[in-house]
């Protein structure tokens, strides 16, 4: 039986939680406020994030992180990525020597430019073969309900991403494995920002063509930093690329696409975020996304149109304009 650490009891956290709990699995779910780890003991339901979907007796809540470490072979970790760092160093010293490492984050760090799996090897020490990360069209309210879903984990060892594939494959959860960590984790970080400049159009009144534009353009700037970086071509087709990348774009349980609706609509970022609980991570991610495509020569104007927005004061309508007057070209 699979044992597992969970640290972030948000939305996707929680449903991972569930998920590897429906495999057989015995989840400790961390949560760092008090009240919500009694309300999941109590009800056996994260009402706060997921209200009415109940949770399997293979999950626990805790606030200690020394309590859901002990004896995991699994430590996954579910925490908004630009946080990261501080709270792995916190529980660094805690963690058992060979326990794998699974990121479910869609980030690159602010000011390091650094990748999920690179923050966490660097703060933890531990090899290239011990960290993976999962990623895939998983908006979490859907798998929660257990409607069916793929996604892709992405390992260099192909064992631990073998075992990480049982630990979590269930009826309606199906993972496949991939040694792209590299394109994986980069397909999950940029498509929160194109799905910001997909939301800003929708909430101006767009249509089909514009949001597929959009994400075929997106997807084509992705790919080009990808490459630049060492990934698969191919993994940009897939789930962790164009499989994410259309889910977030098109939903409405997308929170990145639903933060840009609301700048299209003539919010300013600072008002979104007031009256917005969960983390949007292209709202950050996005400058991070641009300084490494610049150091690396890679043009993505979807993106940089993205920062001038969320950091620059751009408005959605001059962000349109000037994204259509760029200079014709070849596709």
């Amino acid at each position: 039986m699979t044992r597992a650490a969970v640290f972030g009891a948000g939305s996707w956290g929680t449903t991972f939680a569930k998920v590897l709990a429906d495999a057989g699995g015995s989840v400790m779910l961390h949560a760092r406020r008090p009240e919500l780890v009694s309300a999941i003991t109590r009800t056996r339901e994260n009402a706060e994030y997921l209200p009415g979907v109940p949770l399997p007796a293979g999950v626990r809540a805790t606030l200690d992180a020394a309590e859901a470490l002990d004896g995991a072979d699994m430590v996954v970790l579910a925490v908004p990525s630009q946080t990261l760092r501080a709270n792995l160093a916190d529980w660094a010293r805690l963690l058992p020597p060979d326990a794998t490492l699974l990121s479910l984050m869609k980030g690159v760090e602010l000011g390091t430019t650094k990748r999920m799996s690179e923050v966490i090897r660097e703060v933890t020490g531990a090899g290239p073969d011990r960290v993976a990360a999962l990623s895939g069209p998983n908006l979490a309210r859907e798998i929660a309900e257990e409607q069916p879903a793929a996604t892709v984990i992405a390992c260099v060892d192909t064992d631990r991403a073998e075992a990480l594939q049982a630990a979590c494959h269930t009826a309606y959860f199906r993972p496949y494995t991939n040694a792209d960590l590299v394109g994986c984790e980069l397909g999950g970080a940029v498509k929160n920002v194109i799905a910001l400049a997909v939301g800003i159009t929708e909430g101006m009144g767009f249509g089909d063509n514009t949001r597929a534009s959009l994400i075929t353009r997106g997807l084509a700037e992705t790919a080009r930093l990808g490459q630049a970086l060492g990934a698969e071509p191919a993994t940009f087709a897939g789930l962790a690329g164009l499989g994410d990348l259309v889910a977030t774009c098109s939903s409405p349980l997308s929170r990145n696409r639903t933060f840009g609706e609301r700048i299209g609509r003539g919010m300013s970022v600072a008002e979104v975020q007031r009256t917005t609980r969960q983390t949007a991570e292209g709202v950050k991610t996005c400058r991070p996304v641009l300084d490494l495509a610049r150091a690396h020569g890679v043009y993505m104007p979807i993106t940089e149109a993205v920062v001038r927005v969320c950091h620059e004061g751009e408005s959605a309508g001059q962000m349109v304009r000037e994204i259509m007057s760029r200079e014709a070209k070849p596709e």
